[in-house]
This record gives structure tokens, C-alpha cells and sequence, in this order.
């Protein structure tokens, strides 16, 4: 082994002989970080083992998810009525009942427009296979140019293995079960009937928590501690988090209503039928950003063709969904938003992604609330600022 001798400084003197200001200015541009590995460690187990229970118990937590955001829409309302000598449970009651009723009686004004859908259907499926058998020649000749060149590409591959071995067993091919629309009918009647159930579930969770008040929020504080220095954090991030849930539920009821009003009126002028359904389920999947407008644009698109049959007609439908739905996004939704919790485009979107992995659609629908009640933690919470600071603009 060769050793080497390190050259003197420049200066000619030693590293202890340089002076103190010397010294701190080459501490000055290191930043010691110390990084405790075991408590990244605990942190990303934490991380995952919340993920695969929220993935694990999604048919309670999402109900009792929903419950709280619609006891917070609601809250307002009963405390009004609560002002006027009328009690949270009575007041509670009342509301619930109005707004059941009033959804009945949406439902039952629609079902006229269900029904035409329904019947519709076998004429629609109809006009689909004819447009397939008009275009079958030109179909029929893609299809057989992809298959020669999957077949050529097989027999490359043939060429390029090695022989299998001859162990004397019999290969036996495995073919995969027709489609039946039976059971995919069978599986959605079983899924309604949960739905059901699990509504019901959330107007009872939605009555007790509108009932209750403000009973669990002074149970949280008085868990905090026994000074006013540590209750004043939970009520802080209580507080902001009723700000922020509230206006954020009543901006996106609001531009919710107005899409689908806007979209109603519009396919209606332009003459697609069951105009009311789909200015309705505008507004609904005008709750999930980005990706409830191409929803919407993509499915008015097919029914535009099915039912006009001319791409002239697809794409103006298609096309006046997408415009409404964009200028609420861009000029309507920013102003109203203006005093709010307001998060960058990138963490939404992420957001969007990663609830929508945890929760399927109704993921997509939770995932802005609660990356708003994430934020409204994490501005108070000291240990979480850097995640508001990701999560803010």
C-alpha cells in the first residue's frame, strides 16, 4: 500500500493554525441534518399500514367520511333554527326529512326520463350494430392485417425458442367463459341494494352528529389538556377545518347546481333527449376536478351518437358539456374560492390519483375535502408544515 503526503495550504500553515473566521465561514456552507433512520423507518410503516386499512375498511369509514361532510353542510341550518327555540334534535329531524323528500320527489319527476333511457336501449344497441355492419369491410381488413402480423410475429418466436422437452404430459387449453350480462344485472341489483343500506346508515350518522352539536368538538379540547395553552391548537384546527369544509361544500354545491342547470337548458336547446338525467349527472361528476368534465364529455359524446348518428352533432354535444364545465372551472370556481383554503393544481391532482386508488370513484368524490381537512391540520401542527407547505400554493 502507497501512502501519499498531503500538500500544505497555499498559505503554508497548518489546518490548526488557520484563523476562527476562516473556520466558520467553511462551517457556514454545510448544513448538518441529522436523519434519524429508525423514525423514517416507524413513519413509512405508519404510512402504509394507514393506507391498507383505509383500502381494507372503506364500506365504514367512507359512509362515516360522508356523514361528517353532509353534518358540516348542514350545521348552519340547524344552528339557525336552533337560535329560533327550536332543539338541535327536532331541527335535525325536520331538515333530514325536507331534504329526503325533496330527493324522492326529484327522483319520482325523473322517472319518466329513467324509463325512455331504459326503453331506448334496445333501439340504441341496435343503431350500434348497424354502424358496426355498414362499417364491417373496412373493420374486417384492419382486423385481418393486425392478426397476419401477430401470426408472423408468432412464428419468429416459434423459430427463435428452444424445442420444449418431451416430459409425455398432454397440454390442454383453457378457454374463458362467455359473457353474461345475467350476472353483471345480478351483481349492480346486489350493489343498489347496498347502496340503500349504506344510505340509510349516513342519515342516521348525519342526525346524531347534527343532533349532538358541538358535544364532540368540546370533547377533543378538554382531551388536549388541562391549559389553555394546549386547547387553544385543537380548537384552532377545529375551527379552521369548520371554516374551510363549510365554504368549500358551499362553493361546490353552488357551481355543482349552476353546471347542471347550465348543461340542462343547453342540451335541451340542441335537442338530446333525457336532457334533465344528464344535466344532472353533469352537476354530480362536476365535484370530481379534471376528470368528472371528460366523464361527462366522453359519455354525452356516445349518447349524441347513438342518437343523431352524425359526428357534426357528437362533437357539438361533446363539445358545449366540455365548455361549460371548463369555464366554471377556470373563472366561476377560482373567485368564489378566493377566501378559502386555496392548493396548488399538482397536489390536487396527486390527490386525485391517490384517493381514487384507495377509495375507486368514491375516492375521486372525498379527495379535495379531505386534502382541505389534511391542510387545515398541518397549517397548525408544527411537525406537519412541510406538508401544508407542499399542499399550499
Amino acid at each position: 500500500m502507497t501512502l501519499k503526503a498531503v500538500p500544505p495550504p497555499a498559505d503554508g500553515r497548518r489546518d490548526d493554525q488557520r484563523t476562527a473566521p476562516s473556520r466558520e465561514a467553511a462551517a457556514e456552507t454545510s448544513v448538518q441534518m441529522p436523519v434519524d433512520i429508525r423514525s423514517v423507518s416507524l413513519t413509512v410503516l405508519a404510512v402504509i399500514a394507514v393506507v391498507l386499512m383505509l383500502q381494507y375498511a372503506q364500506a365504514m369509514v367512507i359512509p362515516i367520511v360522508l356523514g361528517v361532510l353532509i353534518s358540516y353542510a348542514l350545521d348552519p341550518i340547524v344552528s339557525a333554527m336552533e337560535r329560533r327555540r327550536i332543539p338541535r334534535s327536532v331541527g335535525a329531524a325536520l331538515l333530514l326529512m325536507v331534504l329526503v323528500g325533496a330527493g324522492r320527489w326529484l327522483l319520482y319527476g325523473l322517472r319518466s326520463e329513467a324509463s325512455a333511457i331504459v326503453e331506448q336501449l334496445p333501439q340504441a344497441a341496435r343503431r350500434l350494430r348497424q354502424t358496426m355492419e355498414n362499417d364491417r369491410p373496412t373493420t374486417a381488413k384492419a382486423i385481418e392485417q393486425v392478426q397476419k402480423a401477430a401470426t408472423e410475429l408468432q412464428r419468429a418466436a416459434d423459430v427463435a425458442a428452444p424445442p420444449p422437452p418431451s416430459t409425455g404430459v398432454q397440454r390442454v387449453q383453457v378457454e374463458a367463459a362467455p359473457f353474461n350480462i345475467g350476472e353483471y344485472l345480478m351483481y349492480g341489483s346486489l350493489g343498489a341494494a347496498a347502496a340503500a343500506g349504506q344510505l340509510v346508515l349516513i342519515l342516521f350518522l348525519v342526525y346524531f352528529l347534527l343532533a349532538s352539536g358541538d358535544l364532540y368538538r368540546r370533547k377533543l379540547v378538554k382531551l388536549a389538556g388541562p391549559s389553555l395553552t394546549e386547547k387553544k391548537i385543537p380548537l384552532q384546527i377545529l375551527t379552521d377545518i369548520d371554516r374551510q369544509i363549510s365554504a368549500f361544500l358551499l362553493v361546490q354545491l353552488f357551481t355543482s347546481t349552476i353546471v347542471a342547470v347550465a348543461t340542462w337548458l343547453a342540451f335541451r336547446a340542441l335537442g338530446l333527449q333525457q336532457a334533465a338525467v344528464w344535466g344532472i349527472l353533469a352537476g354530480v361528476f362536476n365535484s370530481i376536478p379534471y376528470f368528472g368534465p371528460v366523464i361527462v364529455s366522453g359519455a354525452t359524446a356516445a349518447v349524441a351518437a347513438l342518437q343523431f348518428g352524425n359526428v357534426h352533432m357528437t362533437l357539438l354535444v361533446s363539445g358545449v358539456a366540455l365548455a361549460i364545465t371548463t369555464l366554471e372551472g377556470f373563472l366561476l370556481t377560482p373567485w368564489l374560492t378566493s377566501r378559502t383554503a386555496r392548493m396548488n393544481a399538482v397536489a390536487i391532482f396527486v390527490g386525485l390519483l391517490f384517493w381514487g386508488w384507495v377509495w375507486n370513484v368514491w375516492g375521486m368524490l372525498l379527495a379535495v375535502p379531505m386534502l382541505v381537512v389534511i391542510k387545515a391540520v398541518s397549517d397548525h401542527v408544527e411537525d406537519f408544515k412541510p406538508v401544508s407547505e407542499l399542499l399550499g400554493e
